[in-house]
């Protein structure tokens, strides 16, 4: 059962990892084009849909299997602190989704005012965590 768990797992952080790396490349679309209306219009329906269809399953949804996958193995505590920092990393990972939450709620209102180049930057974190995050849990270094 443990390899089913993982596999949905696996699946549901890949799909999770879609959207956080997608939205904020709408984004930046989003604010370089905010002059063009219709342009607009469509990317605010495709960034709700991919947070709200996407994204927000897909995140509850590896959230709780690898909840589960700890359930079910509790000795994993003990192979060492590289889990700890795993669950460190993906805290920060559910706070940077909540964030584009909010990105998105004020590009929707109009009331964001933030440069394509910020979105740009702020599209890297999340692949600084995967790729830390794989590091962990492939080499477990401590």
């Amino acid at each position: 059962m443990y390899q089913w768990i993982l596999t949905l797992h696996v699946i549901s952080l890949i799909s999770w990892f879609a959207m956080l790396f997608y939205l904020p490349r709408l984004f930046v679309y989003h604010a370089e084009q905010i002059e063009k209306k219709e342009f607009v219009d469509v990317v605010k329906v495709m960034e709700e849909k991919l947070y709200r269809i996407i994204g927000l399953p897909a995140m509850i949804a590896t959230l709780a299997t690898g909840t589960w996958l700890i359930v079910i193995n509790p000795d994993i505590w003990s192979t060492g602190g590289w889990l700890h920092a795993k669950l460190a990393l993906v805290a920060l990972l559910v706070g940077y989704h909540l964030y584009l939450n909010n990105i998105k709620n004020s590009l929707a209102e109009d009331e964001c005012n933030k440069s394509g180049k910020f979105f740009r930057v702020l599209n890297e974190i999340p692949t600084l965590i995967m790729m830390a995050v794989v590091t962990l849990v492939i080499v477990k270094p401590f």
